[in-house]
């Protein structure tokens, strides 16, 4: 999938073929599998994964080849690149899930949720859209709250522990965070709502 030309947005009926009920984004989709199961399983829905590595985008197209999925396309490259290109309150859904934490202090400017990203997303998603995080790093979990929290367009609807220490059955298990819960490490998952504007 390439980008428009400068100045002009992707047009997600082009994209498809036929405008989709709705639009999910998932950046940093890594081998892919979440990704190819939520998109069998909303064949109405379009579905945009960016990622940077050849061997995930690999094995997201055997995902894909091998369920005959054809409601995703591709960005093979830095999410950031493509956000500049979405129309406006395009999406319902953007899924971060386990993304590298950057733990050290120097590297944190590259951890993707910060505010100009946020900001970035409060444009492109509808009210009421769902951002859905999730990451096995204490550190990581805490500086995403903090960054979510501060930013007036979102809102953490949990009322219970249970909201963010249990998947929810539509989030499907990735091949990442199995290997965390193996060895001893409990992730979070986090789901925030972009406010309805005043």
């Amino acid at each position: 999938m390439a980008l428009p030309a400068e100045g002009e947005r992707l047009d997600p009926q082009r994209l498809f073929g036929a405008a989709p009920s709705a639009l999910w984004l998932e950046i940093g989709f890594g081998a892919g599998e979440h990704l190819a199961a939520q998109a069998a399983a909303h064949p109405e829905i379009g579905f945009i994964g960016a990622e940077v590595f050849v061997n995930g985008i690999a094995s997201l197209l055997d995902h894909l080849r091998r369920q005959a999925i054809a409601n995703v396309r591709i960005f093979a490259d830095d999410a950031r690149l493509l956000l500049p290109a979405m129309p406006a309150a395009s999406l319902e859904r953007v899924f971060l899930l386990f993304p590298d934490p950057w733990p050290k202090h120097r590297h944190a400017a590259r951890r993707f949720v910060c505010r100009d990203t946020l900001d970035r997303l409060a444009l492109l998603m509808r009210p009421g859209a769902e951002l859905r995080t999730a990451s096995d790093d204490p550190g990581l979990i805490e500086w995403t709250l903090r960054q979510v929290l501060m930013h007036p367009a979102f809102a953490w609807p949990a009322t219970s522990p249970g909201d963010w220490r249990s998947r929810p059955p539509d989030w499907v298990a990735t091949r990442y965070e199995k290997k965390a819960i193996a060895a001893g490490r409990r992730p979070a998952y986090l789901r925030f709502r972009r406010r309805v504007p005043a």
